[in-house]
C-alpha cells in the first residue's frame, strides 16, 4: 500500500519545517513549497526525505500548474505573512500573501484529484478585541480582527468556509494560539528574548534586554505539539469545522522573560524599548482546547519550562 502523499506550503518555515518530521515519522511522503532563495536551514534534517519545489504562492496558474502536478493526498497551507507586529509596516503584501495566496491554493486544491482534506493554518488573532478580556475562548468566539494580519487571516477562514459550501472542498481549519519553540524567527516575542540572552551570554558587555509590553497574556504552546494537531486535523478534522490548538493557559510575557532569565546565570538587565511597543494589542487570548482534544485527540506533550530550555539552547548552538 503506497503511503500518503502530503504537501505542505511553507515547508522551511518554523512550523513547517517540524510538520515536515512529524509527518515523516508518521510513514507519509511529503513535498513542499520554498519561495526562491529561502534558507533551507530549517530542514537540513529532512532534505534527503523529502521533494521541494519553488513555488510563490502569489502565483495563481503555477500553484494550480505545480500542485496538480504533485497530486497530492493532503494539503497542508502553512505559507503566510505571519508577524503581527511587521504586518502594520507592510499591509499590502500581508494581504496579498494571506488572501490572495491562499486563494490560489484554494483554486488549485479544486484541481486535484481524489484530495482527502486541505488544512488551513489560521490563527487565534481572528478575535482581536473581546470582553471580558480575559475569558477562555471557544471556537464560538465571534471574530473581531485588530491588526493587517488577523484581517487577513480572517478573510482567508471566511474564504475557506466559502469553498467548503460552494465547492464542497474537503477543507478544516487549525485555529491555532501562539505557538513557539526552536528554529522561531526572533520577530516573535520568545525567541527575541531567547536569541538576546544567548548574545548576551556568548558576548558580555552590557548585559541589558530590550522589551515591549510585559503585560500581556499568551497561551503559548510548543510547536511540535501544534503540528501533531495539523496531522491529526488532516486525519480526523470535519470539513467546514475550525478547532483550536492551544494549551488551555494563558500566561503574561513578563512571566515568559522571568523563566528565561532563571535559566541563565548572567545577571541581566530589563529595559523597555518603546519601538517595540504595538499601538493595538490583545490584552489576553487564551484557548479551550477541548475540541481538539475530545475530537481528534490532541495531547500536548512539552511543557512550557522545556520549550523555553529548548529555544534558549537554540539560540545558543545559533549564535
Amino acid at each position: 500500500m503506497k503511503p500518503p502523499h502530503a504537501f505542505i506550503t511553507g515547508i522551511a518555515g518554523f512550523a513547517g519545517s517540524f510538520l515536515s518530521e512529524e509527518l515523516l515519522a508518521h510513514g507519509y511522503k511529503v513535498s513542499g513549497s520554498v519561495l526562491g532563495r529561502e534558507s533551507l536551514k530549517n530542514i537540513k534534517q529532512v532534505l534527503n526525505n523529502i521533494n521541494l519545489i519553488k513555488l510563490d504562492i502569489q502565483k495563481p496558474n503555477e500553484c494550480t500548474r505545480r500542485i496538480k502536478q504533485l497530486n497530492p493526498d493532503f494539503i497542508f497551507h502553512l505559507a503566510a505573512f505571519s508577524s503581527v507586529g511587521q504586518s502594520f509596516k507592510n499591509e499590502t503584501l500581508t494581504y496579498k500573501v494571506n488572501f490572495e495566496g491562499t486563494l490560489n491554493i484554494l483554486n488549485a486544491a479544486l484541481e486535484v484529484k481524489n484530495l482527502s482534506k486541505l488544512v488551513f493554518t489560521s490563527s487565534a488573532d481572528c478575535y482581536g478585541a473581546f470582553k471580558p478580556a480575559n475569558k477562555t475562548l471557544t471556537e464560538k468566539q465571534p471574530f473581531n480582527p485588530i491588526s493587517p494580519y488577523a484581517v487577513s487571516k480572517t478573510a482567508a477562514e471566511l474564504l475557506c468556509n466559502f469553498y467548503v459550501s460552494r465547492y464542497k472542498a474537503p477543507i478544516t481549519i487549525a485555529r491555532s494560539f501562539n505557538h513557539t519553540g526552536p528554529r522561531q524567527s526572533d520577530n516573535f516575542v520568545v525567541s527575541s528574548f531567547a536569541r538576546q540572552i544567548a548574545q548576551i551570554e556568548k558576548k558580555g558587555g552590557e548585559p541589558i534586554i530590550h522589551v515591549g509590553d510585559l503585560s500581556t497574556k499568551r497561551d503559548f504552546s510548543d510547536a511540535r505539539d501544534i503540528v501533531t494537531g495539523y496531522r491529526l486535523l488532516a486525519e480526523k478534522g470535519q470539513n467546514g469545522e475550525a478547532y483550536h490548538f492551544s494549551s488551555g493557559k494563558a500566561v503574561t510575557v513578563r512571566q515568559i522573560l522571568e523563566m528565561l532569565l532563571k535559566l541563565s546565570d548572567k545577571t541581566i538587565i530589563v529595559k523597555t524599548d518603546n519601538s517595540r511597543l504595538r499601538k493595538n494589542d490583545i490584552p489576553c487570548l487564551k484557548g479551550d482546547n477541548q475540541k481538539a482534544r475530545t475530537k481528534l485527540g490532541f495531547l500536548p506533550r512539552y511543557s512550557l519550562n522545556d520549550t523555553l530550555q529548548d529555544t534558549l539552547n537554540y539560540w545558543r548552538e545559533t549564535l
